[in-house]
């Protein structure tokens, strides 16, 4: 833990999420130094804090992805609608994931906030976004992923479309929502006015679809599930090792003569099949034999060093294990960060990936107990007393 003023501190913000995108979009802006907020039922709290897998009885899940967050709990019906109105006064951003149209069943939604205060920034996740005639279809990771696109071209040849291993659609769509209100925020910042950052699953899954999409719109070829090789360029894919699997990046004519030289065949470069980047993409199952029977004979570890070593991008497919042991990325990148939870305990988190010169993001305080700052948030904000928070939970308001 760190004490580390961010780029973002002085800056408010009410997390009404749950789960993965829009907690993902307020730990990275709690990460940048935000004063996050973070409001869940009461008795219950965000549906992750019961996700596996659990440490002293806390959900790792959830600790992960609220560090650096102030929590409170609050019914948003009834009383606790006007005390959420009230925090609005004083908050830079709201952000929420509920399907279009809660907000505004409850009283909340955009139109009445911006009245309450007219430089909010009003950030929103959801599966399909708040226009369109898929408006209020429930929306999860895989729906995203699937109706955006990424199932269809991920997997091996003949294959089942296939999920990537994490939630990326969840994510993407975090990220996006986090670049929308911080750019909406310089606006504010220039004009006084707030305004709303609608964010939908599906939409970022498309956008990432980047070059698989402009091969359509360019050719009409709708691509196919092709395993680990790139559709633009080759060898570009994975090759088998004598004890695992490694990847190989050469992505223009330069790379590929290098590549030639470290598997003893030269001959291959001026190879009329092979001397340029389309025939070798045209040409690919060609080209991967020739390759992999050179990288057949020899270790993961020894390909990457012969290939770097000649100036070629060269991976070994790391395992988890690997990956929180790696020297540049655990330690030098330090993508891996020790904490202390008060009842989960000691546990290390996946840390930051935004790094800064000036004002690095940083974890300095672990996830909220459900409620746990209830008295300091409301106390601070809304002027209210012990006896008067100990009224509003007897009465199930927080």
């Amino acid at each position: 833990m760190t004490t580390t003023a961010g780029a973002l501190s002085g800056l408010r913000v009410i997390d009404l999420t749950r789960v993965l995108a829009g907690p993902f979009c307020t730990m990275m802006l709690a990460d940048l130094g935000a004063d996050v907020i973070k409001v869940e039922e009461p008795g219950k709290g965000d549906d992750s804090r019961h996700y596996v897998p659990f440490v002293n009885g806390e959900s790792a899940y959830y600790m992960n992805l609220n560090r650096n967050k102030r929590g409170v709990t609050l019914n948003l019906k009834g009383k606790g609608r006007d005390i959420l109105l009230d925090m609005v006064k004083h908050a830079d951003v709201i952000v929420e994931n509920y399907r279009p149209g809660t907000m505004e069943k409850l009283g909340l939604g955009w139109e009445t906030l911006k009245q309450i205060n007219p430089r909010l920034v009003y950030g929103a996740v959801s599966g399909f976004g708040h226009s369109g005639p898929y408006r209020l279809r429930a929306g999860y990771d895989i729906i995203g992923q699937a109706m955006g696109g990424l199932m269809s071209t991920t997997g091996w040849p003949g294959g089942e479309p296939t999920r990537t291993g994490t939630a990326i659609g969840d994510v993407l769509a975090g990220l996006s929502v986090t670049i929308g209100i911080l750019a909406a925020l310089r606006h504010r910042d220039q004009t006084g006015e707030g305004q709303k950052v609608d964010i939908a699953l599906v939409d970022s899954v498309v956008a990432s679809m980047e070059i698989i999409t402009q091969i359509y719109l360019a050719t009409g070829k709708v691509a196919e599930r092709i395993g680990n090789r790139y559709e633009a360029c080759y060898p570009y894919d994975s090759f088998q090792a004598k004890d695992g699997r490694v990847v190989i990046g050469a992505a223009n004519n330069k790379l590929w003569a290098l590549v030639c030289g470290v598997i003893g065949h030269e001959e291959l470069i001026h190879d009329e099949r092979f001397d340029t980047n389309p025939k070798r993409v045209q040409r690919h199952a060609e080209v991967k034999p020739l390759v992999e029977a050179w990288t057949r004979e020899h270790t993961v570890d020894d390909i990457v060093e012969r290939m770097l070593t000649a100036g070629v991008p060269a991976a070994p497919i790391n395992t988890i294990d690997r990956i929180v042991k790696d020297p540049h990325i655990a330690e030098a990148r330090e993508m891996f960060v020790e904490t202390r939870h008060p009842k989960g305990g000691p546990l290390k988190l996946t840390g930051s990936h935004l790094k800064m010169t000036a004002t690095p993001p940083s974890i300095r305080t672990p996830s909220p107990l459900l409620g746990e700052h209830n008295e300091e948030v409301y106390g601070e904000l809304l002027g209210l007393d012990a006896e008067a928070i100990a009224r509003l939970h007897r009465e199930g308001v927080v």
